[in-house]
This record gives structure tokens, C-alpha cells and sequence, in this order.
């Protein structure tokens, strides 16, 4: 598969309430987004359906995701991926699942999630922070790999130690699976991790408080 440069991540815990976090989602693929994340780590497994829900009728919008290929995603033409939550992804009806060292394992995942309601396979991601978690999830059947932190970050409470660029470097030796950067991401260094090997850059922090605008600036950033 081939990811977009852009992948945004659509925390919950970044937004005052549900309707700002629709709000941005509804400005990232009016910029152009076809792949988005849904990140909630404290929410309820009732609300975060809920937000699941609605997200998927907010960029199902005719007038959205207009630069994905055709058949991209089962929303319109944007791809929605869950984290964490393999249960969440099936009763959502996203097109992917992203876990984490912590949570169940690719196998696991995978046989849970299935196929999308048009029958086509969903995507896995695996987050990894180390050599060897590349290399092991490298030999998993997920379709792309994300590594990180690249540089600090507050999106989390813990988070692993800083690989830096040569971090990206390292894993995009150890792997050929598409590569997703996460961590500290901003339109300043964001060129930075694609040098260094990353297919696609999420971003969390650097997307807001402007949406649509920042992922414009991105889109020019990123060529």
C-alpha cells in the first residue's frame, strides 16, 4: 500500500468537547486528508463509539477527500483508522486498526478485524519505538509500521525515549513496509523525517488550532 505523506491523528483529549473534535475533522478532509486516525484513551467504550459513528458521516461528506484514489476508503474517500480498539473498529465499520506494544498482538488483531462491509481486508498498523520492535513487527502481516517519538512530545503521559532522525534511518533499514514518523512533528521538521526514511508523518499538536490551514501548509510542505 502507499500512505498518504499526512496522516493525522484525531486525539480526544485535544479538543474542548465532540463537536470541536467533528469540527476539525470535517476542516482536515476539506483540506485534503484522506487518512485519519481516532485516538481516545480515556473515553468509554459508549462514547467513543458514538465519536466513532459521527466521524464516519462527517467525512463521508460528497464534497471531502476529493485527492484520495478511487475506492480508497469506505467513507467517502477517506480512510478512518481506530486505535487500540479492535472491537470499536468492527462496530465503527473503519477501514483500520492501530495497536501498540501493550495491546493485543498482530495476530490477534487481525483475525478480529477482518474484512471492511465492502469485503476489502482492513489495515493494520503497529506502533514501535526500538530496533527490535521493528524487526519483530516486521514479521507480523501489518501493512505499515509507525516509529516514534522522533523528537519530544506531549501528546502522551509516557512517553518511550526519543529516537530521533536516525531512529526513522534505522527502521527504514530494518523494514519495507510503509513507515509512519510520530512524534514532535511540526511543518518545521517534518521534511526532516521524510529525508530520513519515513513515508508518512502523523501529526497530532501541529495540525491545531487552524486544521484545514495547517494541512494545507503541510500538503505544500510535504510536496
Amino acid at each position: 500500500m502507499v500512505l498518504p505523506r499526512l496522516y493525522p491523528i484525531l486525539d480526544a483529549s485535544c479538543f474542548a468537547d465532540a463537536n470541536a473534535l467533528y469540527a476539525a475533522a470535517e476542516e482536515l478532509v476539506a483540506a485534503g486528508v484522506t487518512l485519519l486516525q481516532y485516538r481516545n484513551k480515556s473515553g468509554n467504550a459508549r462514547e467513543m463509539l458514538e465519536q466513532a459513528r459521527k466521524l464516519s458521516r462527517v467525512v463521508s461528506h460528497p464534497n471531502v477527500g476529493k485527492n484520495a484514489p478511487l475506492g480508497w476508503g469506505t467513507h467517502g474517500s477517506v480512510r478512518l483508522i481506530m486505535n487500540d480498539r479492535a472491537d470499536l473498529c468492527i462496530a465503527a465499520d473503519f477501514d483500520g486498526l492501530h495497536i501498540g506494544q501493550d495491546d493485543i498482538s498482530p495476530d490477534a488483531a487481525r483475525a478480529i478485524i477482518g474484512n471492511d462491509s465492502q469485503g476489502k481486508p482492513r489495515l493494520l498498523g503497529i506502533s514501535t519505538h526500538n530496533p527490535d520492535q521493528i524487526a519483530q513487527a516486521d514479521q507480523t502481516d501489518a501493512d505499515y509500521l509507525a516509529i516514534g517519538p522522533v523528537f519530544g512530545t506531549m501528546s502522551k503521559a509516557n512517553p518511550d525515549p526519543v529516537v530521533g532522525l536516525a531512529g526513522v534511518h534505522r527502521a527504514r533499514a530494518l523494514t519495507r513496509k510503509p513507515l509512519v514518523a510520530i512524534g514532535g512533528i511540526t511543518r518545521a521538521n517534518a521534511c526532516s523525517v521524510i529525508v530520513a526514511g519515513a513515508d508518512s508523518v502523523a501529526v497530532i499538536s501541529d495540525l491545531l488550532p487552524d486544521p484545514r490551514k495547517s494541512a494545507e501548509e503541510f500538503f505544500e510542505i510535504l510536496g
